[in-house]
């Protein structure tokens, strides 16, 4: 079985073609920027090598007819046609009532429509590219798999903000919990390297979204994203834990509308709002070495808020077998894994410090004496939407 996984931007499309028939291939990548533009930005990586291209590309239904002439082509593709595509898979976000792995349908995008305000980052471009799709290739089933699907194992306890009980039961107010597929990879990755499926581990997806998750025995007990993906940890451009009561006082401050505050705070806010230096870590991170103060404080309160989660869940949980550090900024950054690990050898985590600067990308990065493991391992996300939309149609 063949399954594309599209990852989809409001003008973006990216996507992996695996081959889960015997094991789990990798057949391809590519993705198409500046889609609606005349000189849209096309790149494949096939087994043949790799090709780029500049071309019109007018929508994101042009930009999967692309993609599929390009896996086909007689000389460097690798389908020999269309039909061999079982199921497109989205790792879609967020949906009223609706959570899970589930077939796009119309009642599917509705629920996605209906939470648009709570991601309208994520929702409205798939929305859009999700009906392009499904009447462009009406043959080719179209898989959602949603991100808040791993967390629907946190005890209710833990699901629930303290308000009025029918906001939650009737109007799903709640701590829906994000990053589900990265989360859950690192759980059965961290399964199979340790040799057990009754560990107690802190997943820290660090990277510009990012979520930490307390898993135990495989699944989520607790995660720090709640409604929406804006709250937790400060991401890159979008604000994290907040007090809904500073918003009078912030519109009242600035002269702003409630609207233009809740841009800002999702835009504007963050590891940029913070340190002025952009909101890529590696340009922050340079700005503080420079003695940049601004840019140092929003390292510092990033580290602060991990720390923060990482307590909490080391409590949630009793304990921890391993702490993994994933994403961009949790596989990559030094600095950030130092800082999140300083000072805790009491709680038995002991960071080697040689094994921190370096390695290959799976690696541990704890001392032999440390009494939790501390890891740094690569997520793979596409893997296990591939795999969630295969065991959906086999069992249809």
């Amino acid at each position: 079985m063949k399954v594309l996984v599209a990852n989809l931007g409001s003008t973006s499309f990216k996507y992996r073609l695996y081959d889960l028939t015997l094991g789990e291939h990798l057949l391809a990548r590519g993705g198409i920027e500046r889609i609606g533009s005349e000189n849209a930005k096309v790149t494949i990586k096939l087994p043949s090598g790799d090709l780029e291209s500049v071309q019109p590309v007018l929508d994101h239904g042009d930009a999967v007819q692309l993609c599929l002439d390009q896996l086909t082509d007689p000389v460097t593709g690798v389908l020999k046609d269309a039909s061999e595509v079982a199921a497109i898979g989205f790792k879609s976000v967020h949906a009223k009532d609706v959570s899970g792995v589930q077939l796009v349908t119309e009642s599917v995008l509705e629920a996605m429509e209906a939470f648009a305000d709570v991601t309208p980052a994520h929702n409205p471009p798939y929305i859009k590219a999700m009906r392009m799709l499904g009447g462009r290739f009406p043959n080719i089933p179209l898989v959602a798999s949603f991100e808040t699907g791993f967390h629907r194992t946190i005890p209710e306890a833990n699901q629930r903000y303290a308000i009025p009980d029918e906001w939650a039961t009737k109007h799903g107010i709640r701590r829906w919990g994000f990053h589900g597929a990265s989360h859950r990879y690192i759980a059965d990755r961290m399964a199979e390297l340790l040799g057990r499926d009754d560990l107690k581990l802190i997943s820290c997806h660090l990277g510009g979204s990012s979520s930490v998750c307390a898993i135990k025995n495989g699944q989520s007990v607790a995660t720090s994203m709640g409604m929406s993906p804006q709250t937790g940890l400060p991401q890159n451009n979008r604000v994290g834990d907040f007090d809904v009561f500073a918003l009078p006082a912030s519109m009242r401050s600035t002269g702003l509308s409630l609207a233009e505050v809740l841009d800002t705070l999702a835009n504007r806010s963050g590891l940029e709002g913070i340190g002025g230096s952009g909101r890529d870590l590696r340009d922050i991170e340079a700005a503080a070495k420079d003695g940049h103060e601004k840019a140092q404080l929003a390292l510092d309160v990033y580290i602060a808020s991990v720390r923060h989660y990482l307590g909490a869940y080391l409590v949630e949980l009793g304990g921890a077998d391993a702490i993994v550090f994933t994403g961009g900024i949790g596989e990559n950054s030094t600095l950030i894994r130092d800082g999140v690990c300083r000072d805790l050898g009491w709680f038995g985590i002991e960071l080697d410090q040689l094994a921190n600067q370096s390695g290959p990308a799976e690696r541990v990065v704890s001392t032999l004496a440390s009494r939790v493991q501390v890891w740094t391992v690569p997520t793979n996300e596409e893997i296990v939407v591939a795999r969630q939309a295969r065991d959906l149609l086999m069992n249809l």
